[in-house]
C-alpha cells in the first residue's frame, strides 16, 4: 500500500471517528427530540442527520433512547451508523454517569447473553461503549425480538434497559 493510500485510509478512519463523536455529543448535549434533523422513522428507531462542524457532508445515524424499567432517571441512547468510508458498522451506546466502567456494557438478545462491550470514554453527560458490528451481530440484532442492555453500578447490581428492535432492520437498510 502506498503512502497516499495509507494517508487516505487514516483520513477516512479519522473522519468516521469524528462523525461518531459528533453524533455522540449531539446525543448527549441535546434533548432526545433534537439530535439532528429526523430524516425518517422506522418503528421505534429514527434516522437523524446533521452536518457536524468541519464536516463536508451530512452524516446520519439510526438512534433510539430508552429509560430503565425501574429507574425513570436513568437513560440510555443507542446509535447505529456506518463509517464514512462504508467499511465498518458501529454501535455506540451512551450510558449514564456512575456506571462501573470495568464491568462494561452487557447485551442480551431474546434473553440470551451476547456479551459485553467496554467503555471507551466518558463525557460530561454519560459514558460511551462502542462495538464494531460484524455480520453475525448485525444479523442477531435484525432477527431478535427483544434486546436488553445492562449497565452495572456495582459488580453485583445490573440495571437492564429494554430496547425495542422494532424497525432496526428496516432503518439500518435505509442508512445512507
Amino acid at each position: 500500500m502506498g503512502a497516499s493510500n495509507i494517508l487516505a485510509g487514516q483520513k477516512a478512519g479519522w473522519l468516521g471517528s469524528l462523525l461518531v463523536l459528533a453524533l455522540t455529543v449531539l446525543a448527549l448535549t441535546q434533548p432526545a427530540n433534537a439530535q439532528g434533523a429526523v430524516r425518517s422513522v422506522h418503528g421505534d428507531w429514527q434516522i437523524r442527520c446533521d452536518t457536524p462542524p468541519g464536516a463536508q457532508a451530512e452524516q446520519c445515524a439510526l438512534i433510539q433512547s430508552v429509560v430503565a424499567e425501574d429507574r425513570s432517571n436513568a437513560g440510555l441512547t443507542v446509535i447505529v451508523l456506518k463509517t464514512a468510508d462504508q467499511k465498518s458498522r458501529l454501535m455506540r451506546v451512551v450510558a449514564p454517569l456512575g456506571v462501573l466502567l470495568p464491568s462494561g456494557l452487557g447485551l442480551k438478545l431474546d434473553n440470551q447473553d451476547v456479551g459485553r462491550a467496554g467503555f471507551v470514554r466518558c463525557l460530561p453527560n454519560g459514558c460511551v461503549a462502542e462495538v464494531v458490528m460484524d455480520d453475525k451481530l448485525l444479523g442477531q440484532l435484525k432477527n431478535a425480538k427483544t434486546a436488553t442492555f445492562i449497565i452495572f453500578e456495582t459488580p453485583e447490581e445490573g440495571i437492564g434497559f429494554p430496547l425495542s428492535l422494532n424497525g432496526l432492520a428496516e432503518g439500518y437498510d435505509k442508512l445512507p
